[in-house]
């Protein structure tokens, strides 16, 4: 009963319990990653290839937490830290893309991005399911829920993008909605780089 000490019981089955739900959402990222970015490259859809961005993102994001899971303050906010710069960087390939979109314009096919919006959308849906009661937990559990929400942000757009290329017969809803995305990926990114500095100094 020695381990149980101070609470050293209740740490250790709350730590496991954290790693549990990131192995699945790795998992269920990992897998959405591949099938959302071959869509992407059939439908040529900006949007729907930030949206496999933001899987791969995540799927790393969750294997870098189950890492951070029994680590100190001071690393879970390095961590998240990483995690902000990586929004960062897909924020920033999201950027390259539309341009290059705007440069070499075609009409993506609405059909596939319907499709696999909502294939995500009930993806990611099971993700923010399986990390609601873990959001409030520390910042390394916080900044993953961060990434989860905007997951549902996304999946929804590209949604609407493809609703706006099928009514319009042109590109240029799927560019708006994924310069939509970079915003919202960049006000995350921010967010998240914030408060891993606060933990930072505080630690």
């Amino acid at each position: 009963m020695g381990g149980c000490c101070d609470g050293g019981c209740e740490l250790n089955a709350l730590q496991g319990r954290q790693r549990t739900t990131l192995k699945l959402v790795l998992a269920i990222n990992a897998v959405m990653f591949f099938v959302i970015v071959a869509a992407a490259l059939y439908a040529g859809s900006v949007s729907l290839m930030s949206d496999s961005l933001d899987n791969l993102g995540d799927a790393i994001t969750y294997a870098l937490s189950i890492y951070a899971v029994a680590k100190g303050n001071r690393i879970k906010a390095r961590v998240a830290m990483f995690k902000g710069m990586l929004i960062l960087v897909a924020a920033l390939a999201v950027t390259a893309q539309i341009i290059y979109k705007i440069m070499h314009p075609a009409v993506p096919i609405f059909e596939a991005m319907s499709i696999f919006s909502l294939l995500g959308l009930a993806a990611n849906g099971i993700c923010l399911y399986l990390l609601w009661r873990h959001r409030n937990e520390d910042i390394n559990m916080s900044s993953v829920w961060e990434c989860s929400r905007n997951d549902i942000a996304s999946n929804l757009s590209v949604l609407v993008a493809a609703m706006g290329v099928w009514a319009t017969g042109s590109a240029w809803p799927d560019l708006f909605v994924a310069s939509c995305l970079v915003i919202l990926l960049l006000k995350s990114a921010i967010r998240i780089i914030s408060a891993a500095r606060k933990e930072l100094r505080a630690s």
